[in-house]
């Protein structure tokens, strides 16, 4: 069991080449997947793709690639004149406020500036960046992963805790089920003696008790509550098991609601409500998981 949150870092320094992988997931319905790296991999995007979706099926991901390349090569650089015409603008407003300061700025103090002289990237990824990026890639989704496997089993305890809290008040709704149509009977058998000064008919009162017994049975959602919570348990046990436990989840309300509209009992109706509130807070923890 994963969740879907986590962050991992990884980083590969090689043959000059020093490149860090990012990797950030977020809860999310299916795998959303964004890429954001320099424009010299930008070929390698379905590859890093590739890569990301050997580790993660679900959520949304982010992946962030940067690199530096200290390898001797032939190098194309290009100006930014707006960035130079801004700094140009600020000095001359400086020299205007500041006049009795010598001015002694040359052309190499704007060319020292940044983002006014940047490296031009030139063409694709060659080996020894796309060696990197691998390497980098799996560090960071590996890192992501153990995370993701830590804070999943942190929910697990906590999601078999509530099946726990969940069966306990299976057991006390079953327990209280039966007296519900006793305690119906006996009514029903006071309130018509009195009305009928005690010439009641036994069998029609036995007949009456018994086809509310029927109308009001909840030995099936009982029944069926249980075994959903045999199958939460078995399914829990799994690697992938969020869209499985969402579906049942689903049941589990499913039957609990029945329950409550059957009820003609506060208590047991108390039982069904704490058990709903149960079931919402485990939902909301499946959104979660992987």
């Amino acid at each position: 069991m994963k969740s879907m949150t986590g962050y991992g870092r990884g980083t590969c320094s090689e043959g000059g080449v020093e490149l860090t992988a990012e990797v950030k997931s977020v809860n999310n319905r299916f795998l959303d997947l964004s890429v954001k790296s320099p424009r010299i991999f930008l070929s390698q995007e379905e590859r890093v793709r590739s890569v990301v979706r050997r580790h993660i099926t679900r959520g949304h991901v982010d992946v962030f690639i940067s690199y530096a390349d200290k390898r001797e090569r032939e190098k194309t650089y290009s100006v930014d004149t707006s960035v130079a015409l801004a700094y140009h603008t600020a000095a001359r407003q400086l020299r205007e406020a500041l006049p009795d300061v010598a001015d002694d700025v040359a052309l190499s103090f704007y060319l020292r500036l940044p983002d006014v002289v940047r490296a031009e990237e030139t063409g694709e990824a060659d080996e020894t960046l796309v060696a990197a990026l691998e390497k980098a890639l799996e560090a960071a989704l590996c890192s992501l992963t153990r995370m993701r496997e830590k804070e999943g089993a942190r929910l697990k305890a906590d999601l078999l805790a509530r099946m726990e809290t969940i069966e306990r008040l299976t057991g006390c709704i079953a327990a209280r089920a039966p007296l519900v149509a006793a305690q119906y009977r006996e009514k029903l058998t006071e309130r018509i003696h009195e009305y009928l000064a005690g010439k009641a008919d036994e069998t029609r009162i036995l007949t009456e008790a018994a086809v509310f017994a029927d109308k009001c049975s909840i030995d099936e959602e009982l029944t069926r509550l249980k075994a959903h919570i045999k199958a939460f348990r078995e399914i829990a046990q799994l690697d992938e098991v969020g869209r499985k436990l969402d579906f049942l989840v689903q049941e589990f309300n499913r039957e609990c609601n029945t329950i409550c509209s059957k009820s003609n009992d506060g208590e047991v109706t108390a039982l069904a409500l704490e058990m709903k509130n149960e079931i919402e807070k485990v939902r909301e923890q499946i959104q979660n998981l992987e």
